[in-house]
């Protein structure tokens, strides 16, 4: 056949002038045992990566906590008890004095000081009030840092009087059995005698001792202001 003929006449005038014709190369392909062997390096390589990110993002906090509890550079003993671990703060729902429901959650972001009663509120729950408005007020310019929160455990009205002397505070009504959720009181003692610290991820880490008095909350004053000395260089004011 004419067709076959050229062909053959074309392909010996190539061998005659040394030219050879083209060639195709044949790669092989992983298996796929190949690529399921391989995925085990790759995650781990990952989750390793994803471990180093995270101890850098913590290593700050980590630190504080440090210098807080281990280092203690000014040698004076912590008046509060260390909670471990600490307890991060709830995604449940209060109500505030407006009615309007509020995220626990909101309030990340900002040191805390917290305390719980019922609505009536008898002469300790007014004392816990007083000293959490003086100890962030006699703070100076680190009190922006710091807000108070008290969280009412019923739906009673709170009386009048009270009201003025809470400006400034974050007043949030939650069920005791949701705070006891997050808070706690020292054995043989009942949530509303203490006054609890929150730091601003949300993790409550400090109680002090319950009854506190007038003497107390100025050891409980230094115990806050060395948080705020050694959280310094990642926690800002404002949320």
């Amino acid at each position: 056949m004419s067709g076959s003929k050229l062909s053959d006449a074309t392909f010996s005038r190539a061998d005659a002038n040394g030219d050879q014709p083209l060639g195709l190369t044949v790669h092989t392909l992983p298996t796929p045992q190949d690529v399921l062997d391989g995925n085990p390096r790759r995650t781990l390589s990952g989750r390793w990566k994803m471990i180093a990110v995270m101890l850098v993002c913590a290593a700050p906090v980590v630190a504080s906590y440090l210098t807080f509890y281990v280092i203690r550079p000014e040698g004076r003993s912590v008046f509060g008890e260390l909670i471990q671990p600490a307890r991060p703060v709830p995604d449940q729902i209060a109500m505030g004095l407006d009615g309007k429901p509020l995220n626990l959650q909101s309030l990340k972001g900002q040191w805390l000081l917290v305390s719980t009663s019922a609505s009536a509120c008898d002469a300790a729950c007014e004392k816990h009030l007083y000293l959490q408005r003086q100890l962030r007020e006699t703070l100076g310019r680190e009190k922006d840092r710091v807000d108070w929160v008290w969280l009412v455990t019923d739906d009673a009205p709170i009386r009048e009087d009270l009201r003025a002397a809470l400006k400034g505070a974050t007043v949030l009504r939650l069920g005791e059995l949701q705070v006891a959720q997050w808070l706690s009181p020292a054995v043989g003692h009942l949530l509303p005698e203490h006054l609890y610290v929150v730091d601003p991820m949300g993790n409550w880490m400090l109680r002090f001792p319950a009854q506190l008095d007038v003497a107390g909350a100025a050891k409980a004053k230094r115990d806050v202001e060395r948080l705020l000395r050694a959280s310094a260089s990642w926690d800002e004011a404002g949320r």
